[in-house]
């Protein structure tokens, strides 16, 4: 209700202004400074004339030159103003102007919508989250994915691991062959299903790799929602790992999924900064964090991806290899100088130590290894991360 007052005031303000020159009457004849000036030369005639400084006759013609002049400006003044206001043009503006102004609302606005303060909005968010369908009920109404042809024997060797598994429910390798290839198969809540086998079976052995994996089929399995289910899996990874990427950005999807972008953009701004873009859950951020910013009203540009330009590409493939190593090196060196005085996710110390791999300087990769071991030491993730790139350098022992 204070919505509609506050409209109505402020129409007929804006209306007021408009119109309020319409009905007031014009200025008159009587105004006009030429009119005003020669009624004052009548009147100082008249009392020159009693004071002796002119006779009868010179006062009578000056008084004929002064009306004649007089008329004249009667006639300016009165060509120049209307002499009557318009009642009925302003009640037409005042109409039209309510008009256009209520009727742009009913088609840009939301006549009848209730005021969402925002303590409303985030008990309607609270709400949202708590009331989600099931893990269950978003597969079955999940959108099916597009087939796949695969060469007939590949196809009877899934059949015949279909049949066969669910005979032996306690062989985990035969559960794991399964989950894969129903991946493969794009029959995504059959291996969902089948992993979730998988970690019942590995009990107290299971780590954030393998409810990882279970994350992406469960989300991928319902068409892109975060299930309750979902989220209980995302939580215990945040337990043993606060800063995990993957978790992070389900439960920022979680989120920007019941209108709470604020929060989304909160746990997805470190990993968009800082996260390595060629990781798919990097990148998938990346495309979404200015709308969650744009949603919850803050102003955000994503930074560039950090790495060589496309501009640095193409120029290195004209390089003699002697330049194109040299500019390597120049990139690992400043990448090398960012951590050291910075610091920086797990995935661009793993990149270093990569690079260093690459370019065979085992003895610095080693260090780089050693150090970021101990820095990102509590977190499984980002030593499994770390980890790989040292085996890949072979400097992992």
């Amino acid at each position: 209700m204070i919505f509609w007052i506050i409209c109505i005031v402020l129409t007929l303000v804006v209306a007021g202004l408009i119109v309020t020159p319409l009905m007031r009457p014009d200025p008159s004849i009587e105004a006009s400074p030429d009119v005003a000036f020669y009624r004052a030369q009548l009147t100082e005639l008249d009392r020159d004339l009693e004071r002796g400084v002119i006779d009868s006759a010179e006062a009578e013609r000056a008084r004929v030159e002064v009306a004649r002049r007089l008329l004249a400006a009667d006639e300016r003044a009165a060509e120049i103003a209307p002499s009557k206001p318009y009642p009925m043009l302003a009640v037409g503006v005042a109409i039209v102007i309510a008009a256009l102004g209520f009727g742009a609302y009913s088609f840009l606005g939301a006549p009848g919508y209730a005021d969402l303060p925002l303590s409303a909005r985030i008990a309607a968010s609270d709400e949202m989250r708590a009331n989600r369908p099931t893990q269950k009920a978003l597969e079955a109404a999940a959108i099916p994915a597009p087939i796949v042809d695969f060469p007939d024997e590949y196809l009877e060797s899934v059949a015949q691991l279909r049949a066969l598994v669910p005979t032996r429910p306690d062989d985990l390798r035969g559960w794991e062959l399964l989950a894969y290839h129903e991946t493969q198969m794009r029959n995504y809540s059959a291996a969902v299903a089948a992993q979730g086998r998988v970690l019942t079976l590995k009990g107290a052995d299971v780590t954030n790799d393998d409810r990882r994996r279970m994350v992406d089929l469960m989300v991928t399995a319902a068409d892109g929602m975060v299930s309750p289910e979902t989220e209980a899996f995302v939580r215990r990874i945040l337990e043993e790992d606060p800063e995990d990427e993957v978790a992070l950005y389900y439960m920022g999807a979680l989120y920007y999924q019941t209108d709470r972008a604020d929060v989304a953009l909160r746990l997805w701004r470190p990993i968009a900064e800082n996260g390595d873009p060629s990781s798919f859950h990097v990148a998938a951020v990346r495309s979404q964090i200015e709308d969650a910013a744009f949603r919850a009203g803050v102003k955000y540009t994503l930074p560039d991806e950090k790495g060589p330009s496309a501009a640095d590409i193409a120029n290195a493939q004209d390089m003699t290899e002697e330049d194109r190593q040299n500019m390597i090196r120049g990139m690992v060196a400043q990448l090398a100088g960012r951590l050291a005085d910075e610091g920086g996710p797990a995935s661009d110390w793993a990149r270093l130590i990569g690079a260093y791999g690459v370019l065979g300087e085992t003895d610095k990769a080693t260090e780089v290894w050693l150090e970021a071991s101990e820095v990102f030491a509590s977190s499984g993730a980002a030593m499994s991360t770390l980890r790989a790139a040292a085996t890949a350098a072979g400097v992992a022992e």
